[in-house]
């Protein structure tokens, strides 16, 4: 165990003092590579909690969305649920909903099955309301997500330049000095080598998590399409209900 400490002490200070004795170029590039890599972190960590969120809460709205028979009270308890797509959809097509109803009571035929097939009539519109509040979701589900994406494209080729940077500067040097030894190569290819491997460290997790949370969003999207066709049906079925009483 205090062998595998004092190994891994020893690399981190090879690795440290490689980077202290890098050209300034090299150093520009990690610096670059380490901002990349920061940032992406705080984007993973962000989304995973905002996932989990969205989860548990969408979880929990749709057991009430099941459980409770009145649309009005299902919309007071969106509230609770603020990370919750599926309350979110749920508030704009009732909105929605209402606003249609209010409309149809405000014509000038008064008569009540009259707006009732009003209303029915106007089920496209709700579900262009639905279809724009899903949309709205992804879009914030999705946010940032493209750094992600970002930073797995174009931190290797980033790393890349540093590498390329640094093996043109050894080569240089064995031409102002004339010798070709391990003695002479080896300390420049290792320095440039940093760079590669810097970049591939910023893009690997930035990667697996683009992925990840990309699969989350489209998982969720299905699950909104599935809640805005139940929430449909929900408003038919009462819709049709009131008109054969």
């Amino acid at each position: 165990m205090l062998a595998n400490s004092v190994i891994l002490q020893s690399s981190f200070g090879s690795f440290w003092s490689l980077v202290v004795q890098s050209g300034p170029v090299a150093q520009l590039v990690l610096l670059i590579l380490l901002g990349f890599s920061i940032l992406s972190w705080a984007i993973i960590y962000k989304k995973y909690r905002l996932f989990r969120e969205i989860e548990q809460q969408s979880l929990e709205f749709h057991e009430e969305f099941q459980q409770r028979s009145s649309l009005s009270e299902i919309y007071h308890e969106c509230e609770n649920y603020p990370m919750s797509p599926l309350a979110g959809i749920f508030a704009n097509g009732y909105q929605e909903l209402n606003h249609r109803v209010q409309a149809a009571r405000n014509s000038s035929d008064a008569a009540e099955p009259s707006q009732r097939q009003t209303v029915i009539n106007s089920m496209e519109g709700l579900k262009r309301t639905l279809s724009k509040s899903s949309m709205a979701e992804m879009l914030a589900m999705e946010k940032s997500l493209n750094w992600l994406a970002t930073t797995g494209a174009v931190t290797p080729f980033i790393g890349l330049f540093g590498t390329v940077w640094g093996i043109m500067n050894s080569f240089h040097g064995i031409g102002l000095t004339g010798s070709a030894s391990l003695a002479m190569v080896a300390p420049g290819i290792s320095e440039a080598l940093i760079a590669t491997a810097a970049g591939l460290a910023a893009a690997i997790p930035a990667v697996v998590a683009y992925n990840h949370f990309t699969n989350n969003a489209r998982l969720m999207e299905s699950e909104m399409d599935s809640f805005s066709v139940d929430f449909l049906n929900l408003i038919e079925r009462e819709l049709m209900a009131r008109r054969e009483t």
